[in-house]
């Protein structure tokens, strides 16, 4: 993935003020909180509605196991923070960053 990130990454105070503190002690899972930071990092931080990547470009960018990231992206995805589409079950997914406090 040739996507470099711009610092300062500009987060909404939401993110780090609720949704941190939610998916890391609610959900016990700080691995959605870094996924979930990756993907905004890469479609609304950086003006886009989606991105495609594999589980391996998801695990390499956060750190994370392809096991830890699947189970992040299924967490994601049940709380609605992220939609993913496949255009066939062996395809890249496409991953939509979702906002649901924003509406």
């Amino acid at each position: 993935m040739g996507t470099k990130l711009s610092l300062p990454l500009k987060l909404e105070g939401y993110v780090v003020e609720v949704l941190l503190r939610d998916l890391v002690g609610h959900d016990r899972s700080p691995a959605s909180f870094l996924v979930y930071l990756s993907l905004y990092s890469l479609t609304y931080a950086a003006g886009r509605r989606n991105v495609q990547l594999s589980l391996k470009q998801v695990a390499e960018r956060t750190g994370l196991s392809k096991s830890a990231v699947q189970a992040a992206l299924r967490i994601l995805s049940r709380r609605q923070l992220i939609r993913t589409i496949h255009a066939t079950r062996t395809s890249v997914p496409e991953y939509f960053v979702l906002r649901p406090w924003a509406r």
